[in-house]
């Protein structure tokens, strides 16, 4: 069997998401996602370029596919083309669980559990508007709630106000779900540290499941005093590309939760080797999955396949966004994901639907500063 196609297809959705379809000379195909939203058309070019390298190749040799991708062109890639390759990894395990009968997880280890909780987004501009939506969630039969770091003006985030404003939220939702909800905050990366180590101790009484990206990517060792500091579980780790990228924060044993990101980090193949690190520190998975229903096939089979995992994000019930597009997706059922039947990642894939929906350009969020100054969204 050789692989003898590599498309790549923009899905205009509101949010442009990015998958790949790799097909054989079997007529047996696989689906992959990417990630790195708003910067589609450079990872669909990547898709175009790591395909002139694996055309050919047997799909079922993944760890061997991988290497050529990462390392076939002699430039490290960074993570736009991580991403590209994280797409078409997760399309070669799709294609070999279809050549052996299997689904994803049972090429994994098989399950190690029988369900995975995750987690929705939640949203409110006030204390009493989120604890409301997050009543609702949990009525809903959701586990967890999440909700994120943002301050009383739209566009704007002002640090110390943001701040007290969360506290003042997170407070609320839990006086409105009880003790049994599980509650994340996502700080987005959109504070510097001393204000995160104010946000962290004033939530600590509050019983947070973890504090998520309480700090920007780029220095993974600005942790370390993070760490002196804060009591509360924090979690990190969606930004990163590969195992490198990885490597302090896990072996420094700088987070409690690593949110891997199958769409970026290098696809199933790098994410089964970055969890099993995990494993050795006690460190459990929370990965990453604010995009469609592929990256959430992904990660759904790690979940299962991983005695280390935490909690899955879903921010919204599978079947009810691209159903056009994906008309077989995962299943939820009382806040759990439950595992699929069907071999390969369980999903189906409409190529035609897919081209109703073309790239649409969008303007990335920004947050500013009251003084003007731009500040992560």
């Amino acid at each position: 069997m050789k692989i003898t196609a590599v498309k790549p297809y923009i899905v205009g959705n509101g949010r442009n998401l990015t998958f790949v379809k790799v097909e054989t000379d079997t007529g047996i195909y696989g689906v992959g996602e990417a990630g790195i939203t708003w910067k589609e058309l450079a990872v669909a070019g990547a898709m175009d370029h790591l395909g002139e390298l694996i055309i050919g190749e047997d799909p079922m040799r993944t760890e061997h596919i991988w290497q050529v991708m990462l390392r076939g062109a002699f430039f490290p890639g960074g993570k736009v083309v991580s991403s590209a390759m994280s797409a078409i990894d997760i399309a070669l395990w799709d294609i070999k669980g279809k050549v052996l009968d299997q689904p994803v997880y049972n090429l994994l280890g098989g399950l190690v559990r029988q369900k995975a909780v995750c987690y929705p987004h939640i949203g409110g501009s006030t204390p009493e508007q989120i604890a409301e939506n997050a009543r609702k969630i949990v009525d809903e039969g959701w586990k967890f709630v999440r909700f994120g770091l943002s301050d009383e003006t739209p566009n704007i985030l002002e640090p110390s106000r943001a701040v007290r404003s969360s506290i003042k939220r997170f407070e609320a939702i839990r006086k409105a779900v009880g003790d049994d909800i599980e509650i994340c905050i996502d700080i987005h990366t959109r504070l510097d540290p001393p204000h995160t180590v104010a946000l962290c101790r004033g939530l600590e009484p509050f019983r947070p499941f973890f504090l998520e990206d309480p700090l920007r990517s780029e220095n993974t060792s600005s942790f370390h005093n993070l760490r002196k500091h804060v009591a509360a579980p924090i979690a990190a780790g969606e930004h990163y590309a590969t195992k490198w990228e990885f490597r302090e924060l896990v072996e420094e044993d700088l987070i409690d939760y690593a949110r891997i990101d199958l769409c970026i980090v290098g696809g199933i193949t790098e994410a089964k080797k970055i969890t099993g690190w995990c494993e050795t520190h006690y460190i459990n998975i929370a990965p990453h999955n604010p995009l469609g229903p592929v990256s959430t096939a992904a990660c759904l089979h790690l979940d299962l396949a991983s005695t280390n995992f935490g909690v899955q994000e879903m921010p919204r019930k599978p079947g009810t966004s691209l159903t056009n597009v994906f008309p077989v997706q995962m299943k939820w059922e009382d806040g759990y994901l439950l595992p699929p039947d069907a071999p390969g990642l369980g999903v189906e894939f409409n190529e035609e639907e897919a081209k109703k929906h073309p790239y649409q350009k969008v303007t990335p969020p920004r947050l500013h500063r009251l003084d003007g100054a731009l500040t992560n969204w």
